[in-house]
């Protein structure tokens, strides 16, 4: 993709002829900082911290436990200073989308350029991979910049751009989505997610030092396992909902829009019953985040459609018939179908109190997987605690689970995202859940 006609540094010069309308927009942002820093402090990472009882599993995790208070301040110190500059209105509004694309573009070369270095250092063929890796490095130095450059641009642009398409789905408050929608591309910590061995239900969620190498963390999931005699397992997170949000990296519009989304729709229940209430029992966590699954699809869906429509997805093809007399061929492997069935079968052997007959049925399920392309590392109670929490279609590692159920329910039965968050999110239990939705 052709590079854009402006970059950052063109439009930082060219304010001096309005540096009056900008000391206003600083004085402005000055009473926006301090509604940042307030919010950052009612907002936190959604994780289920219960006091007393963390104390024998952060003897463990404590020396690698993410620094949440050091990101939050150069996140927010990066967001004021945007706010401040108003960055976003010296780009052209017919040039946005694609000043988007192109971050991507470049965040793509650098992959590629890190990858083929990786490999020079690697291959054992390469006498001075230095010298055989200098070019490659210089190019990915340069696209380094450029990147950076235009990072904090595109993530101003898709920032207004779910905040326009929240405010058209009535998600505001005075006229504007509340808080405003901020996004900060990071590279989030992993998730250690703790459940009971005799029962699939996610205890605790710590955040830990996403550089951790895979020796240290399975040395520490298997610390944890052993001394608490519980189910654990390290899972990458693609975003977190502090304030502003952590969102990993990508080249993908469509995952990006919707990983926004569902991390501002955090942002939003936080200062509401249900979001306040995250953290008490495990059927609360699932409510909130099948919650902002189901608004992020809805929400991400709606971004693209409208700013980015080459990107929308095409329709499910129908199959096609078989030829007469050709045999029917066999299903392909439907990972979600297979992901219920164990669910179900691992959750039945729970409940009759078969702990290690479970987990030797979730292991032998595991290599099913692995032998159908799919590299899980564990397939554990822990595994589907995390994952079974982000069931916005049933099925999945959600299980039978009513609660996930309760919530999409109350979506069918609501006429508009807005009327379903309304509702959801005066909430602050299951059982108040239940009598809405049922």
């Amino acid at each position: 993709m052709p590079p854009l006609s402006f970059k950052i540094p063109g439009i930082i010069l060219g304010m001096s002829h309005r540096f009056r309308s900008f000391l206003l927009k600083v004085q402005r942002t000055l009473s926006l900082l301090g509604s940042l820093l307030m919010l950052a402090v009612i907002i936190g990472p959604n994780t289920i911290l219960a006091s007393d009882e963390l104390a024998s599993l952060r003897r463990y995790t404590r020396p690698y436990e993410f620094d949440f208070i050091e990101w939050n301040a150069s996140a927010l110190a990066l967001k004021w200073g945007q706010a401040a500059l108003g960055i976003i209105h010296y780009v052209p509004t017919d040039q946005r989308s694609e000043l988007v694309l192109e971050y991507f573009e470049l965040v793509r070369q650098v992959w590629e350029r890190e990858y083929q270095v990786q490999l020079l250092f690697s291959d054992p063929q390469v006498a001075d991979p230095d010298e055989a890796s200098a070019e490659l490095r210089q190019e990915l130095e340069a696209l380094e910049v450029q990147r950076d450059q235009l990072r904090p641009l595109a993530e101003a642009v898709l920032e207004a751009q779910v905040s326009r398409v929240a405010a058209e789905m009535g998600l505001t408050l005075g006229g504007q989505p509340f808080p405003p929608v901020l996004y900060h591309t990071t590279d989030p910590p992993n998730g250690l997610v703790v459940s009971p061995r005799e029962v699939i239900r996610q205890e605790y969620s710590i955040n830990i030092d996403p550089q951790m190498t895979l020796d240290e963390i399975v040395r520490l999931e298997d610390e944890v396992a052993a001394a608490l005699d519980v189910s654990t397992l390290t899972v990458g997170i693609g975003g977190i909902g502090l304030y502003p949000t952590m969102v990993m990296e990508t080249t993908n519009i469509n995952w990006l829009a919707e990983t926004v989304a569902h991390e501002w729709i955090h942002n939003y229940l936080t200062l509401r019953p249900l979001g306040v209430s995250y953290g008490i029992t495990a059927e609360n966590r699932i409510i909130n985040e099948t919650t902002a699954s189901i608004a992020g699809v809805e929400i991400g869906e709606a971004v693209i459609e409208r700013y980015y429509p080459a990107f929308v997805p095409p329709p499910e093809p129908e199959p096609a018939p078989p030829a007469d007399g050709e045999p029917q061929a066999p299903p392909a492997f439907d990972f979600r179908a297979a992901m219920h069935e164990t669910r179900l079968e691992a959750d039945r052997l729970l409940a009759a109190g078969e702990i290690e007959a479970a987990e030797a049925y979730m292991e032998a399920r595991r290599l099913v997987f692995w032998e159908q392309g799919y590299r899980l590392r564990k397939l554990n109670q822990a595994y589907f605690a995390f994952h079974g929490a982000y069931a916005d279609q049933p099925g999945g590692a959600a299980g039978e689970d009513p609660v996930s159920a309760a919530v999409r329910s109350l979506r069918q039965q609501s006429p508009s995202l807005a009327s379903f968050l309304n509702r959801i999110a005066r909430i602050w239990s299951y059982e108040q859940l239940r009598k809405i939705s049922d």
